[in-house]
């Protein structure tokens, strides 16, 4: 005789997966990481407040 099987435990094992999945290809499309990010940030500041500097008055 078979063992009996938790079909719940298959039905959320599988629902994990597809979340991964989606979720790894959202990475790739979408992602970048947080000191990606916070570089990308810092070097627009850094650029912006140069160009203010080397703005004259009138």
């Amino acid at each position: 005789m078979a063992e009996p099987v938790n079909l719940n435990r298959f039905r959320k094992a599988k629902a994990r997966a597809d979340s991964k999945a989606r979720a790894d290809t959202n990475a790739v499309k979408f992602g970048r990481t947080k000191a990606e990010k916070e570089l990308e940030q810092a070097r627009l500041g850094k650029a912006d407040r140069d160009l203010s500097a080397k703005k004259r008055e009138p």
